[in-house]
């Protein structure tokens, strides 16, 4: 929703302090503007009593809360939703919500499409049109918050893993994730907020230095070779200086937590017993737990899902060998929700899309 004012919901406490002190009122005002939107459900200045008439005034001028529009809604018959919200340069990006034995798993996105353009992932097939801002972003916790508040329910996890790579928009989802820890706004636990990127190498150093949220990797591959294959960005930052990364982050966590470490098991493609064996080999010393995910297929695209004979020695041959191993259950696939399904409405000034479907027609 363009608007002159500012967005509240792109203020995380610190930057909400910053503008009361600016504006000459006192810092406690941010935690009780906070609290009376995201604890007390209140969405209008005028019912904010404990703040003076001149301030809810002043912020009533200055100020709005504003989501994204939910343009549609889709519900899986597995009880998976994903929402098409339409964010403020016109386009349209998907948010999943996965309920699943008592949690309620919120999948965002954090860019208009994506630049990376992995091989096996349809987002990157759409092109790019833009970062999101830090209000869309925690707009889509909060259009999920107020379905599930409906139930009774709440947020209980979420993963920067919709559409996009969340730390080439590393300012706005620094933020968005703030908001989401924030004991005063969404009160999710760090170890239940998590970032996944393809590794941007600079980012995850830079990210150390002002967080703990959980980090999860798309790996996808034991060697460079295939990586770079499958994950263009491991040309410009391989896999010795991502791992040199992830050791790195991983040192600013407590002994019981690790990261995540995502695979895409693509059938003949990575998904055998010597990819697990090497696979193995390279995370010996990081301190992670290992993701698989059997691919999703999407129009158009040549890989193949994993057989699941494959996929249950894969996964065995990584327990064996010392590593949590979970393995990812499809869900959403028949509303297109799945992982690597997401694909919104972008208009690409990138012409990607329209390239790869000149190749598809061909």
């Amino acid at each position: 929703m363009p608007t002159d004012r500012l967005n509240f919901l792109d203020f995380d406490r610190s930057a909400l302090e910053a503008y009361f002190i600016g504006s000459g009122h006192q810092r406690f005002r941010a935690e009780q503007l906070m609290k009376w939107f995201y604890h007390r459900g209140i969405r209008a200045f005028d019912g904010m009593s404990d703040l003076s008439v001149n301030l809810r005034g002043q912020l009533a001028e200055q100020m709005v809360f504003a989501t994204p529009e939910v343009v549609e809604r889709f519900d899986s018959t597995d009880g998976t939703i994903k929402w098409v919200v339409r964010v403020d340069n016109g386009n349209c990006v998907e948010t999943v919500l996965i309920p699943e034995n008592g949690r309620n798993t919120l999948c965002v996105s954090s860019q208009v499409g994506c630049t990376l353009d992995c091989s096996f992932c349809s987002t990157g097939k759409q092109g790019f049109n833009g970062n999101l801002s830090t209000a869309e972003i925690v707009g889509q916790v909060m259009i999920a918050k107020d379905a599930l508040n409906e139930r009774g329910q709440s947020v209980t996890n979420v993963v920067m893993m919709g559409m996009g790579e969340p730390l080439l928009n590393y300012e706005n989802v620094l933020k968005a994730t703030n908001l989401m820890m924030d004991d005063l706004a969404f009160g999710i636990s760090k170890r239940r907020v998590t970032i996944s990127t393809a590794g941007v190498v600079p980012a995850i150093y830079k990210l150390a230095e002002v967080t703990d949220v959980s980090l999860a990797i798309s790996l996808h591959a034991p060697t460079n070779d295939l990586r770079s294959e499958l994950v263009p960005l491991n040309r410009k930052y391989p896999i010795e200086a991502l791992l040199d990364a992830c050791r790195h982050y991983v040192s600013g966590l407590s002994d019981k937590r690790s990261l995540t470490m995502e695979y895409t098991l693509l059938a003949g493609v990575n998904d055998q017993i010597e990819h697990a064996r090497a696979l193995a080999t390279l995370l010996r010393d990081v301190r992670c737990k290992v993701n698989l995910i059997p691919f999703n297929p999407w129009p158009g695209t040549t890989y193949r899902k994993p057989a699941l004979k494959d996929t249950r020695l894969f996964q065995t041959y990584m327990m064996n060998a010392g590593y949590a191993t979970m393995l990812r259950t499809t869900r959403g696939a028949d509303i297109d929700a799945a992982c690597g399904q997401l694909v919104g409405r972008v208009n690409d000034r990138t012409r990607r899309r329209e390239r790869y479907l000149a190749r598809v027609k061909a």
